[in-house]
Formats: C-alpha cells, sequence, structure tokens
C-alpha cells in the first residue's frame, strides 16, 4: 500500500504593525507695540509665553532687527524652540504671520503637505530652534497687513512625530478605574493603623504620619526631617478650624474634597466660597499644590461682590497671581467698584493689604483709559506680583 501523505500544515504567520502620525498643536504669539521694540537690536528678541504640546514645552521668538548681524537689520527673524529637555524631538513645523485685514494672505513657512527631503526636523536639545533668520523683509512688513495697531499676530503650529507598534490582540481584558484614592480614604475613615494624633480646636483626628509625610513636604519636615519634634505622636493645629482641618484630611487621603453640601448642609455659593478661603490658606501653608490650585480656582469662579475684598487679600498673601488678576478686573467694572468699598471686606483690605489699594486705583485708571481710547485698542492692561518662588511675574488682565 501506497502511504499516505499528511500535508504540511502551513506556517504560523504573525503580524504587527508600525503606526507614524503627528500630535499636532496651534499656539498663537500676539506682539503688541510694534514700534517700541523695533531697534531693540540685532540677536535681541521678544518671546512667547512656553506652551506644551505633545508632551514638550516650546516657545517662540521673534527678533525685531533681526538674528544675524550680517542682514543688517534688513529683515525680522522668527523661530520655535524647544524649551523643555529632549533628545531627537522630531516635528513638523509651521510658522505664519497672519494677514490682519482678513484676507487671509498669510505669511507662511511650513513642513505641513509637502514632501521632505531629510524628513521632519530634529531637535536635539532644549533651546534647539527651527525657523527663518530672514522671515520677512523688515520695509515691507511695516507696511503690509500683518501690521495692525501696533500689533503682529504669529501663529505656531507643531506636529510632534511618535510612532508605536501594534500586534494582533487575542484578548480583551477590561482594566478597572484606579481607586488608589477610595483606598486610602478608608484607611482614614477607619482609624487602622493610626500612628498620629491631631487636636484642632478641641477635637482630634487620627492619621498616618507616612501618608502625611507622602502628600506634605511641610508635614514630612515636621515628622521626619529636619523639623521634627519630641512629640510627633501628637500634633497641635493653630489657626484652622476643625472642620476646614476635616476637609483638609480628607483631601491627603482621598485627592479630592468631599461634596461641600453633605459637610455644610448647604450648597450656598457664599458658603463655598468661604470654605475654599479657608483651605487656600491650609494648602499653601502646608504645601499641597494641587489642592491650593483647585481652591484657586473655585475661588475665581465664587468671585462676588460680599466676597472679592477678601478674596483679593488672601490672593496677595499667599500669591495666587491668577486669582488676584480676577479679583482686580471684577473690582474695577464701575458697576461693581462702589458696591465693593461698601463691603465689610473692603475695610479688612484696606487694613491687611494696603499696597493693595495703589494697585487697584492704577488699574482702574489704566482701564479707564482703556475704555476711552478712540481705535478701541488700548493699552494691554496688567497686574504685577510675585509667585510662591519670590519671582517677579506679570499677568495680562483679558
Amino acid at each position: 500500500m501506497d502511504a499516505i501523505r499528511v500535508p504540511k500544515p502551513p506556517p504560523s504567520l504573525t503580524e504587527s504593525t508600525s503606526h507614524t502620525e503627528t500630535i499636532n498643536g496651534t499656539h498663537e504669539f500676539k506682539i503688541s507695540g510694534y514700534s517700541l521694540i523695533k531697534g531693540m537690536g540685532v540677536g535681541k528678541y521678544v518671546a512667547s509665553e512656553t506652551f506644551v504640546l505633545g508632551g514638550y514645552s516650546w516657545a517662540i521668538y521673534f527678533y525685531p532687527d533681526g538674528k544675524s548681524p550680517e542682514d543688517n537689520s534688513v529683515y525680522v527673524s522668527l523661530f520655535i524652540a524647544l524649551a523643555s529637555e529632549g533628545a531627537d524631538v522630531r516635528a513638523l513645523f509651521e510658522l505664519t504671520l497672519v494677514d490682519q485685514s482678513g484676507n487671509e494672505r498669510h505669511k507662511v513657512h511650513s513642513h505641513f503637505g509637502r514632501t521632505l527631503e531629510s524628513g521632519p526636523y530634529t531637535l536635539k536639545y532644549r533651546g534647539s530652534m527651527w525657523g527663518y533668520k530672514r522671515f520677512f523683509k523688515r520695509t515691507l512688513l511695516e507696511s503690509s497687513d500683518y501690521l495692525k495697531d501696533n500689533c503682529l499676530l504669529v501663529r505656531c503650529c507643531v506636529g510632534l512625530v511618535k510612532s508605536r507598534t501594534e500586534g494582533p490582540r487575542s484578548y480583551n481584558i477590561p482594566v478597572p478605574v484606579s481607586d488608589f484614592g477610595h483606598q486610602f480614604g478608608k484607611l482614614l475613615e477607619s482609624g487602622r493603623g493610626a500612628d498620629v494624633t491631631f487636636h484642632v480646636d478641641g477635637e482630634t483626628f487620627p492619621a498616618h504620619k507616612l501618608v502625611l509625610a507622602a502628600r506634605s513636604p511641610v508635614f514630612r519636615a515636621h515628622i521626619f526631617g529636619p523639623l521634627k519634634s519630641h512629640d510627633t505622636k501628637c500634633i497641635d493645629i493653630e489657626d484652622i478650624e476643625a472642620p476646614i482641618f476635616k476637609m483638609f484630611l480628607h483631601f491627603i487621603y482621598w485627592d479630592e474634597l468631599p461634596d461641600m453640601e453633605d459637610v455644610m448642609g448647604t450648597d450656598l455659593k457664599w458658603a463655598a466660597t468661604l470654605v475654599a478661603q479657608h483651605l487656600l490658606a491650609a494648602a499653601d501653608r502646608y504645601a499641597l499644590e494641587r489642592l491650593r490650585t483647585i481652591c484657586e480656582s473655585q475661588l475665581c469662579e465664587g468671585i462676588s461682590i460680599n466676597t472679592v475684598a477678601t478674596t483679593l487679600a488672601l490672593a496677595e498673601q499667599h500669591h495666587c497671581f491668577q486669582l488676584k488678576a480676577a479679583c482686580l478686573k471684577f473690582i474695577a467694572l464701575p458697576e461693581n467698584l462702589k458696591a465693593v468699598m461698601e463691603t465689610d471686606g473692603f475695610d479688612y483690605l484696606k487694613e491687611s493689604c494696603p499696597c493693595l489699594l495703589s494697585e487697584l486705583l492704577e488699574y482702574v485708571a489704566r482701564l479707564s483709559e482703556h475704555s476711552l481710547a478712540s481705535s478701541g485698542h488700548g493699552k494691554e492692561l496688567y497686574v504685577e506680583g510675585c509667585d510662591v518662588n519670590g519671582r517677579r511675574v506679570k499677568q495680562r488682565l483679558h
């Protein structure tokens, strides 16, 4: 009998696919007072605020007298720069000088939509730039529709190149949402393993040293560091009311605030603002930056005639720069100013932060100039102050 030949099974085949795409984003940089920066010198620039696209920080640099001495200030230069640490960051770029007449005749230099001989541009380190030394002739710029009301508008698009490889998936396992905060919250509620007790306004709150130290550098210094006291099992907390400290401790464990109505028994806006004011002070005292930012945001939303003066004083004391700017803008409005000045909070503001009164008057004066400008494009309005690190900063009031 002839042997029966069993056909060989086909060789197994596996597949994978590499996907390369761009993560795109756009930033607009308005350059006001062009006539004042002209003549500042070759190689000198004005820069945008840093902005984040694709996980990296970037900034736009505009050289009104050009970047290179050999061009003798004939051209303006425009560049996009990597503002964070990176190695071989590959991207497509587009720099646009916007036609402000509405005719859409923009001046554009772009990587997008064209064949590239050497592929996307690679930036290898912080400060690496892409752009044009001879972006546009200065004489043509100053007689063009790109310059309007002494302002230029630059638009920058970044397309960060990202690659990923996918293989066949023979499974579909749903990953549950993290309940890390919930687990720690339940630990706080149970009190199991607590090794420190806070005494606050006649009430006691058990907690865990390791959790406190992990969440707050201030607690870490007091419990384990150079500021360590002799007794770390019992800690007295002053200048914080018990209900506020309870919410503060809740945030340390849960990484979120409790429902305000459940805690306060009311959903009134003024009550939420009052709580946010106290929590902001506690967050700043114990260096909880996320809580500090949450409170600053809530206070911005809760600005009103009766609360704005005390909120402004708080913003000044705790270096909340955006909150301060929002308060000044609200108070300076003609329909608000007189009413705010008649509140008890304004009396407190005068006593606690008298320097703010001159700053407020200055802003009101600039606001009046701005509203009376015949062109409708008056001066940019700014508020100055210090950030949490003590650096002088300036915020434009929109």
